[in-house]
């Protein structure tokens, strides 16, 4: 199993002072605590009603968020969960306003988009549910934790990698992923790299939603509009394979490369292979959802108000850069992702 998935819990993080924590999540503790005999219960002796909120699984890390959810939920029988998923931030939205209606102590919530979830959010916790958000972060701080991958680490690194890889002198153009607070951190804290290097050309910087028909799509139209691209910044694994397809179609492979991210295993693989077209990648567990789920639980399950005392409220995982040097370390053929 990947190291990012065996980072389903953080149960040291419980030993933290408040403020923002940044966690390896390749050297994260491995083991996940046993249900506790008695089902967990509010002050009224009610079973604690947790609801978790995720993107439908409509590209492969989305995929790899749904299946350590679902593994998560299963680790504590204890809850009565409620799992939604939602294509589009207006099903999101309804379903979150579902799941009030029922009932919740406490909601867990990847965001399709992050503006358009904000007001329900927002909503949810003036009814005092508790909220963990994870990844794609609200527009206001109205969740009791947020868990996030370092979003403008992994922007910053990927441009250093690709300044470096094209000797400060190139042409690039950039795959933006969905409208949220990750895609926004991750762009701007590239092109803060880029900007450093005046030889470095941002040709076009244009969305493909995370998904790998559309940047295929992009892609084709990206090389059709400029002759010459040193680097295509995909910033993400799904949207770097359809980007390929579409430079392989073109004939445009001779001279060009793919920085990807996320570490998805295909990806890595290639990256294992040294294949000239994807030189390197970084990591972004969709295990975080798990972590989230699991930190739900503990603080419901024990007496809040004390846990916040010290629970840290914004939790940051760091990410790593997979080489040919190391990339066996995180290929596992048998992962999810």
């Amino acid at each position: 199993m990947q190291r990012s998935h065996r980072s389903i819990v953080f149960l040291a993080l419980m030993s933290l002072l408040g403020g923002a924590s940044t966690i390896s999540a390749y050297t994260a503790a491995a083991q996940v605590s046993p249900p506790p005999d008695k089902p967990a219960a509010t002050a009224s002796g009610k079973k604690l009603r947790i609801g978790v909120s995720i993107p439908a699984a409509d590209h492969g890390w989305t995929a790899g968020v749904a299946w350590w959810a679902k593994r998560a939920m299963e680790l504590n029988p204890q809850i009565e969960w409620s799992l939604v998923t939602a294509l589009n931030p207006e099903k999101q939205v309804a379903d979150i306003e579902d799941l009030m209606v029922k009932g919740l102590d406490g909601l867990v919530i990847l965001a399709t988009e992050s503006a358009p979830l904000t007001p329900v959010a927002k909503k949810a916790h003036e009814r005092g549910i508790f909220i963990v958000n994870v990844d794609r972060g609200f527009l206001e701080p109205v969740a009791d934790i947020f868990i996030e991958g370092d979003n403008k680490a992994f922007g910053r690194k990927s441009a250093q990698y690709i300044v470096e890889k094209l000797g400060g002198k190139g042409n690039v153009a950039i795959l933006e992923g969905i409208p949220c607070t990750v895609n926004t951190d991750r762009v701007n804290a590239a092109k803060e790299v880029f900007a450093q290097h005046p030889d470095i050309k941002v040709l076009a910087s244009q969305p493909a939603m995370w998904n790998r028909q559309k940047a295929l799509e992009v892609t084709e139209n990206m090389l059709q509009r400029f002759p010459k691209i040193d680097c295509l910044w995909a910033s993400d694994d799904d949207m770097a394979l359809g980007a390929i397809q579409a430079i392989k179609e073109a004939g445009r492979a001779k001279g060009m490369f793919v920085f990807p991210g996320a570490g998805m295993k295909d990806v890595v693989k290639m990256v294992m292979e040294k294949d000239a077209l994807i030189p390197a990648d970084i990591t972004y567990p969709p295990s975080m959802i798990a972590t989230g789920i699991h930190l739900c639980v503990s603080v419901l399950s024990g007496e809040k108000d004390k846990v916040m005392q010290y629970m840290p409220r914004h939790l940051m995982i760091d990410v790593e850069l997979i080489t040919p040097e190391n990339a066996k370390q995180y290929y596992f053929p048998d992962s999810v992702y």
